[in-house]
């Protein structure tokens, strides 16, 4: 089981339309396994997670460095990597979340990442060229 992986709440949303999961990422400096650097770490299961976000129809919109907190105090929103990734539904995320496969892959994760946070969004505007 991933820790706090909160399958009610996503569960509870209506479904009925892709998903874009807001990734927020902060590396330890070396990885929990001693094999390099936190960022090594999210290598090696950026590597394994990509085959099982493409299994589930889902894919990488954008990744990036953040570079500072334009808004808010920096110490409470300290992120050194965000990425966005679309799933055709939440129940694809879900299923990707809660398979061997990823519980495997999570331990690179966990080895690299301080702290991360993966929030679900519902597109609310999308701007069109006349």
């Amino acid at each position: 089981m991933i820790g706090h992986l909160n399958e009610q709440a996503l569960r509870a949303l209506a479904d009925d339309e892709p998903v874009v999961m807001l990734n927020l990422m902060r590396f330890r400096e070396r990885s929990l396994d001693g094999n390099g650097s936190g960022w090594d770490a999210y290598l090696r299961y950026s590597a394994l997670t990509i085959k099982l976000i493409k299994a589930q129809g889902g894919t990488i919109i954008w990744t990036g460095d953040a570079e500072a907190v334009a808004l808010g105090v920096p110490d409470q929103h300290r992120w050194d990597y965000v990425a966005l990734v679309r799933y055709p539904s939440r129940a694809a995320f879900l299923g990707m979340m809660t398979s061997p496969e990823y519980a495997r892959a999570n331990v690179e994760r966990e080895n690299g990442c301080a702290d991360h946070a993966i929030v679900a969004t519902r597109e609310t505007y999308r701007k069109f060229t006349a």
